[in-house]
């Protein structure tokens, strides 16, 4: 638990310097995105393969900690919805003040999109057996109800 707390700590760090860091001179050549898709084909067709693979793999690397943290740290947060939704919600709120409060920045749905993708791979990859083995399943209140009755 005590690493896991302070992966999410140094995590924090690194995502609040990667988002909330102002961009001026990037200010004018930014532009919000609520279609869904639109910055990801725009990066697959009208950039280098270096810059595409920078952007959306960076995107996805960046949502990776929260599939493996989550379910370490917030035990009911544990399941594939589950990790998705918090991931989901978390990085809108982020893309939310970025895009409203730090020059150079704005609102990218595909940013959030590829950061849940991303949280979904690391809870596939890592965080669901990573959250059992600190926080083993427990036994429902009727299955423990039908076996202590038949031992007796």
């Amino acid at each position: 638990m005590v690493t896991a707390f302070a992966g999410t700590v140094l995590f924090g760090v690194v995502l609040a310097r990667l988002t909330l860091e102002p961009s001026a001179a990037s200010a004018a050549l930014v532009h919000a995105n609520v279609r869904p898709g639109s910055s990801i084909s725009a990066y697959l067709h009208g950039t280098s393969t270096v810059e595409a693979v920078r952007q959306l793999g960076g995107n996805l690397l960046l949502g990776l900690p929260f599939g493996v943290l989550l379910p370490v740290l917030l035990p009911p947060a544990r399941g594939l919805l589950r990790v998705g939704a918090v991931t989901a919600c978390l990085m809108t709120l982020v893309e939310l003040v970025q895009g409203a409060l730090v020059t150079g920045r704005v609102f990218d749905i595909d940013d959030v999109l590829l950061n849940t993708a991303g949280a979904l791979l690391g809870y596939l990859l890592i965080g669901r057996r990573l959250g059992r083995a600190v926080h083993p399943r427990r036994r429902h209140w009727w299955t423990r109800r039908t076996a202590e009755a038949g031992d007796t």
